[in-house]
């Protein structure tokens, strides 16, 4: 999902129009309706959505990174 919204920033920022950026970049890549990118792009907005950033920082680690982190 944030791959789509960095998409449709870095596109709307060009100028095109929504209907352009899920044609030629969205859809081709992640197959999902048009409805379905405009639903992304809604929920992405509202604020209960949205991560912290010190929180984000811990998405990106999983159980295996810390695997054997004791010495042993």
């Amino acid at each position: 999902m944030e791959e789509i919204n960095r998409i449709y920033d870095r596109e709307a920022k060009r100028g095109l129009a929504n209907r352009e950026i899920w044609r030629r970049y969205i859809y081709p890549v992640y197959g999902i309706t048009e409805r379905t990118f405009y639903n992304i792009l809604n929920a992405s907005a509202e604020e209960k959505n949205i991560i912290a950033g010190d929180t984000r920082e811990l998405l990106l680690f999983n159980g295996d990174d810390f695997a054997g982190m004791d010495g042993q």
